[in-house]
């Protein structure tokens, strides 16, 4: 498989062109992370419900081969004037629902739900025909409430870093929040367990892990 330019790297993975097959795009983790089978078979779990995520052509060990998408991320569409801090909350709230109005791929428990674990702006791309949702890696099963924690916690980790995206990003926090709704919203399990995650996630910095304690509070007070 002979890969073309790279398209794009996150924390753990690449993103590159497949030379001569222009539909689709590789993706790579880096230094052993990642179960491309186990993701794909989520992805494709949620995919054949109508959530909109890229097409899996195969998986393998730590690559992915994957539809190639067309279309800024939704943190790029901020910069490019397409998109604006609540309409962007408001779109990952309703992901959130739509996902979690799904059923399981494994569990039989009522109250548990495949749960993405990672949704912010820069892992939904602003297509043509919609937004999709990228980057199922951390994807497992669970309570809603958990999903919601850790979006929330991300974003206001960004709100109160100081940076010039500080003021967008808790506005993007607070439009997410207010589409909380029935089995699908925020719980105090939940947030707690984000931030115990988001703590012992080995991906992220010092800085980011010592802004987890004001990130909790702006959740607190945004979200009642």
């Amino acid at each position: 498989m002979r890969t073309g330019r790279l398209l794009g790297s996150g924390r753990t993975a690449d993103v590159y062109e497949l030379a001569g097959d222009e539909g689709w795009a590789l993706r790579r983790y880096r230094d052993g992370f990642g179960d491309a089978a186990a993701e794909a078979a989520v992805m494709e779990h949620v995919r054949g419900y109508g959530y909109p995520v890229p097409e899996v052509r195969a998986a393998d060990g730590t690559e992915m081969v994957v539809e190639r998408l067309a279309g800024p991320t939704m943190l790029g569409a901020f910069g490019l004037g397409l998109l604006g801090p609540a309409e962007a909350g408001a779109a990952l709230g309703r992901l959130l629902r739509d996902l979690h109005a799904l059923p399981p791929r494994v569990s039989s428990d009522p109250a548990v739900r495949v749960l993405h674990l990672d949704l912010h702006p820069e892992n939904v791309i602003v297509t043509p025909d919609g937004f999709r949702v990228i980057d199922w890696a951390n994807a497992e099963e669970g309570p809603p409430g958990l999903d919601w924690g850790i979006s929330a916690v991300i974003l206001a980790q960004a709100a109160v870093s100081g940076e010039p995206h500080a003021e967008p990003a808790r506005e993007v926090l607070g439009a997410l929040l207010a589409q909380q709704g029935g089995d699908s919203a925020l719980t105090e399990p939940g947030l707690v367990e984000a931030v115990e995650r988001r703590t012992a996630n080995p991906t992220m910095s010092e800085r980011e892990v010592r802004l987890l304690g004001e990130a909790e509070e702006l959740v607190r007070v945004l979200a009642h």
